[in-house]
């Protein structure tokens, strides 16, 4: 080996296998890092599932679009009211203490994935994701001003005319506006929805309301109208951990390769049979209808979202040729191998993975309706003044002060009353009672002082005691409410 052979450096060694330069060594290929994505056309599709899909699209905007209009005691039924941190769900009250149920609320969701993963793949993602119900919108759009894929393609593929402008230019008219009445739908669970409205009218938006329907429509827009099956495919995490929830009795969408292979066009009238060919015709009908661009005939493949556009559509090509349905259909992988059929098939999803989700959400599920249930119609804090810790006041009486925050959870308004035990002759020299209107949180400052005696009884130091609230009833057969909160009294050495 010599030594003594001088080694280029990465730009001469770039350099010598520029296009053109005669020197260049004719072995050297160079290979672009970038792939251009192909546009998927996809074609429209009816049918079962089809018909699945839109209802589900109509039920979650219907939600969506509605929720923030509908009204409830006076008040927007369904805010999130961060500036006054109230949030409100119909007849719940609930303030940035009540976290404990948004955690419960991820748990259930969390839960509910993982079990319609493990049974059925990809549920979520075919029919109720928010990038598959904003695409299929925004596809039927398409398709109304530009027409189904064959047109849609001629249509991209010719010159620029007064028909391809103003179809395109339609299209993302409407594109636009569906994106801001979304954005603004967003906003409005944030902002009272008709006081938005009206500062939209007005021109009156603030900065903030302003950017975040802004954004949220350029979100809806951009995703929706033009990354699509990119979404999908690169930005979305599920697509690349599904298969951690998937195991061989889960139904997914799959193709009958028994049924199928090997695939072949034919006529209507031949026997297949004779002609050693399978079930498929070959059509690639189940390609041109799948939003992300896959062949199903390939295999379970991390980009099919299960939207089940292929079984709809391969059902009404069998439907032609007077072959049985179920060519691609939801199936297992142990289904196909074994040749079981569907009962077999749908006994076995009663396996132990599923039974655990299902008893794990049951359970969550349980303990959440059951705090909803007996949750307390108010909250208290108590908080020490931290500017003190204890002071010696009139005839040597030793008093401590404290803050509290007290929480009305109800729409209606409430008396409190309080009381302090823990330590002999302890007593509050301030207000005992306080009123709070509907649904407001207000601090108090209380003076707790302890005679000079019960000190001394007492001893220096940190002593506990506790703060009794009491909620009076407001009307004859209400009930009294007590709440006790614990705390601490210091008596100066």
């Amino acid at each position: 080996m010599n030594t003594n052979t001088p080694i280029p450096s990465p730009a001469a060694a770039a350099a010598a296998t520029l296009p053109g330069d005669a020197d260049a060594d004719s072995s050297v290929t160079l290979v672009s890092l970038y792939q251009k994505q192909r546009k998927i056309y996809a074609r429209a599709v009816t049918g079962l599932f089809a018909r699945w899909r839109w209802a589900l699209v109509w039920f979650t905007q219907a939600l969506f679009y509605g929720l923030p209009w509908l009204m409830w005691n006076e008040r927007q039924a369904l805010l999130f009211d961060l500036v006054s941190r109230r949030f409100y769900i119909f007849g719940l009250v609930l303030y940035p203490q009540d976290l404990i149920y948004l955690s419960a609320l991820l748990m259930i969701s969390a839960y509910a994935l993982f079990l319609f993963t493990a049974v059925a793949g990809r549920l979520w993602c075919g029919y109720a994701c928010p990038q598959t119900v904003y695409t299929e919108i925004f596809m039927w759009i398409e398709r109304k001003f530009e027409g189904d894929r064959q047109r849609r393609m001629k249509l991209d593929e010719g010159p620029w005319t007064f028909n391809k402008l103003w179809r395109k230019s339609s299209t993302q008219l409407a594109w636009i506006a569906v994106g801001l009445w979304t954005g603004f739908s967003f906003v409005g669970y944030f902002t009272p929805i008709r006081s938005l409205g009206a500062s939209v009218v007005s021109l009156g938006l603030g900065p903030w309301e302003t950017f975040w329907i802004l954004f949220y429509g350029f979100a809806t827009y951009g995703n929706a109208g033009f990354m699509r099956e990119q979404v999908c495919k690169y930005m979305c995490p599920y697509a690349r951990f599904q298969s951690a929830m998937f195991d061989k009795d889960t139904l997914i969408i799959s193709y009958d390769q028994g049924r199928g292979e090997p695939r072949g066009s034919r006529s209507k009238k031949a026997d297949f049979k004779q002609l050693g060919l399978g079930e498929c015709v070959d059509c690639e009908l189940c390609v041109q209808v799948c939003p992300t661009g896959i062949d199903i005939r390939k295999g379970l493949q991390y980009e099919c979202i299960g939207c089940a556009a292929c079984v709809d559509v391969c059902d009404g090509v069998m439907d032609k040729m007077g072959y049985p349905r179920g060519l691609v259909r939801y199936a297992t992988q142990n289904g196909l191998a074994q040749g079981f059929d569907r009962q077999q098939i749908l006994r076995r999803i009663l396996r132990p993975r599923v039974l655990v989700y299902t008893a794990i959400l049951w359970i969550i599920l349980g303990a959440f309706a059951w705090s909803i249930a007996v949750r307390d119609p108010f909250r208290v804090d108590v908080v020490r003044d931290r500017s003190s810790l204890a002071r010696v006041v009139d005839d040597g009486r030793i008093e401590n002060v404290y803050r509290l925050q007290v929480m009305n959870n109800a729409e209606q308004q409430q008396r409190y009353r309080f009381t302090v035990d823990g330590l002999p002759a302890m007593v509050i020299t301030d207000r005992a009672e306080v009123t709070l209107g509907p649904a407001e949180a207000q601090w108090f400052t209380l003076h707790v002082q302890l005679p000079f005696e019960g000190g001394r009884q007492a001893g220096a130091g940190a002593h506990a005691i506790h703060f009794e609230i009491e909620r009076l009833p407001a009307h004859a057969g209400d009930r009294v409410v007590r709440l006790r909160e614990k705390s601490t009294f210091v008596v100066p050495r």
